[in-house]
């Protein structure tokens, strides 16, 4: 099943209302003051999902555009950000505008959803070719020292609002001479009124990612890295650091 089928899209903010977007928003903020152009407000998220990031942005007074593989998390973030313009569905690796970006972020682990080597060497090309003379790409990734040490495990998430139930359970399977883990959901939704339940399963294959081969992805697509830190921190990259974020330049 592709990842964020329309239900799950449905359920997708419910599942991460817990998510700190805003304080995620200014964390960007803050790298993007560090390393780059800030009279520049222009920048296009890939991986948008239901476009909760770009909100902040656009309130912050940025020009927002972005990508997404999910047509349906196209649609919801249409709708949550009252824009149709600028918003496609398209593969990270396909996505063409005819302008380019002083910023350019992926989040959520977006590119961890890249597998293959072919695949993310598309991508940063393409990123590469987006960005103008200077700028940033900022992505956030899982940290492959980070996930052999401290491997995943099974995990259940409990949610609800006024209408539903929702019961997340996420398994695991690791690859390890692949370096990608299998995320195996089920997701078991309760309708309060009805009591009606209803199952989804969907599987996600994530690639845990490596500095050193990150700075040959970069090198090849004429990218230069700028600063790797431990997520939401300004700390160095570690054996702990299960999710890391890094700033690339052209």
């Amino acid at each position: 099943m592709d990842n964020f089928g329309k239900t799950y899209s449905k359920y997708y903010n419910l599942l991460y209302k817990d998510k700190c977007y805003q304080e995620e928003y200014t964390y960007i903020c803050e790298l993007i003051k560090k390393h780059g152009n800030t009279s520049n407000k222009n920048i296009l998220d890939i991986g948008c999902g239901t476009g909760k990031h770009l909100s902040f942005f656009k309130k912050g007074g940025y020009t927002v555009s972005g990508v997404d593989v999910s047509e349906n998390m196209i649609d919801e973030a249409k709708k949550y950000l009252q824009q149709e313009e600028d918003l496609i569905c398209c593969k990270a690796s396909e996505f063409v505008f005819n302008k380019k970006f002083e910023t350019i972020i992926s989040l959520f682990h977006v590119m961890s959803y890249q597998t293959e080597n072919d695949e993310l060497e598309k991508v940063f090309k393409n990123i590469s070719e987006h960005l103008t003379d200077g700028g940033l790409f900022i992505f956030d990734f899982w940290y492959g020292p980070a996930v052999l040490t401290d491997p995943p495990v099974v995990r259940v998430k409990r949610l609800e609002d006024e209408e539903v139930n929702i019961t997340r359970i996420a398994e695991p399977l690791m690859r390890y001479n692949e370096n990608i883990v299998d995320v195996n959901f089920e997701v078991i939704v309760e309708d309060k009124k009805t009591h009606v339940v209803e199952k989804l399963h969907e599987m996600h294959k994530m690639r845990y990612l490596f500095l050193p081969e990150i700075e040959l992805l970069a090198d090849k697509a004429e990218l230069k890295v700028v600063k790797s830190y431990k997520w939401m921190t300004d700390e160095d990259l570690s054996s702990d650091s299960w999710y890391g974020v890094i700033v690339l330049k052209v």
